[in-house]
């Protein structure tokens, strides 16, 4: 199924509001969950409303949390998130973190407990489309097995940078420290395919091709993926005062409960270490030499980060994006939710 992109919005939007969120939030979640199906990440986008919509029916994303900014330095804060829409309260705090550091060169602000807030790059980017370089860090739930270990231990705890060059373009990158992330894993079970043996582990421990027998996820590189985690669940978890490791809260245990999460914003201004359009053509030219390195064998092109998006952006602007039918007949019907997450094992979904 294709649907444009404002049609895509304007029918999440509506699912949301109508489960409980406000127009102004719905807006925002909507934007984002757009933002990750128009670049082809379909883990971010619609197939998630329908656990954004029962967690919202049932109290545990709030829908008028109480929104609050704990200045700690000239360039240091909290965003207190309350437990509402994680998308909202994560641009919200990265609209703060962008204003700090226009005025003191950097900002860090931590988002204190919060829900899922889907794809960090539209944070990440949404700061490097105004001159500046974004970073953000997020917790999720336990379901990868630490390198050498045998049990779940961190989430995939994702991450995210962009920085702006000239003409509107920007680098960035978005990802899992694991193999792949998990909402890749339900991507292929919504769509009945396999998977890449190198991306997790049965309740055995043993590799699996079949996303219906994950157990847990494989962190990135082995020690460097499992380094990277716990560096995420520092700044994102330990760092704010919140639970990290394993006592991160599941996505799916209770759905009328708040998830408590963490995540950090750093920004930093170019303009305050070196002149903005030297920056920027500087990033520019970076884009250049790699598109001009020598393609390796089976490869065309050598992309610089973030410019495979662009394409996909591109071909669903002209045609569409392209949703899974059962996704759109969800968002199309009367239906808020069908009670389909509330205290599931996302292993056993």
């Amino acid at each position: 199924m294709r649907v444009s992109n404002q049609d895509l919005k304007g029918l999440i939007k509506n699912k949301l509001n109508k489960a409980g969120l406000t127009e102004e939030h719905a807006e925002i979640v909507s934007e984002v969950l757009v933002f990750a199906d128009a670049k082809g990440i379909h883990s971010h986008g619609a197939m998630r409303v329908e656990y954004y919509a029962e967690r919202i029916a049932k109290g545990g994303i709030n829908a008028d949390p109480n929104f609050n900014l704990e200045k700690t330095g000239p360039s240091s804060a909290i965003f207190h998130a309350d437990n509402g829409a994680g998308h909202v309260a994560a641009k919200f705090a990265m609209d703060e973190a962008i204003k700090m550091a226009k005025e003191n060169g950097v900002a860090i602000i931590g988002v204190k407990k919060m829900s899922h807030s889907g794809a960090l790059s539209y944070f990440t980017e949404h700061a490097a489309k105004q001159d500046l370089i974004g970073f953000s860090v997020c917790q999720s739930d336990p379901m990868v097995v630490p390198f050498g270990g045998a049990e779940s231990y961190y989430g995939t705890n994702p991450l995210a940078f962009a920085a702006p060059g000239n003409d509107g373009k920007l680098i960035s990158f978005d990802m899992a420290t694991t193999v792949q992330a998990w909402g890749k894993i339900l991507h292929a079970r919504s769509k009945n395919q396999p998977i890449p043996d190198t991306w997790a582990v049965d309740v055995n421990g043993e590799p699996t091709t079949d996303p219906l027998k994950v157990h847990a996820l494989l962190p990135i590189a082995g020690p460097k993926g499992y380094g990277l985690g716990m560096m995420v669940d520092v700044l994102s978890g330990i760092l704010l005062g919140l639970p990290f490791g394993n006592k991160v809260s599941s996505m799916y245990h209770d759905l009328s409960e708040g998830r408590n999460l963490g995540q950090l914003h750093l920004v930093i201004n170019p303009e305050k270490f070196s002149s903005i359009n030297s920056f920027k053509q500087n990033i520019s030219n970076t884009m250049s030499d790699l598109n001009a390195i020598k393609p390796a064998s089976g490869f065309d092109q050598v992309f610089y980060p973030g410019q495979n998006l662009e394409k996909i952006e591109k071909e669903y602007e002209e045609n569409g994006i392209e949703i899974v039918d059962d996704i759109y007949q969800y968002l199309v019907s009367d239906v808020i939710h069908n009670n389909s997450y509330d205290h599931n094992d996302p292993f056993d979904e």
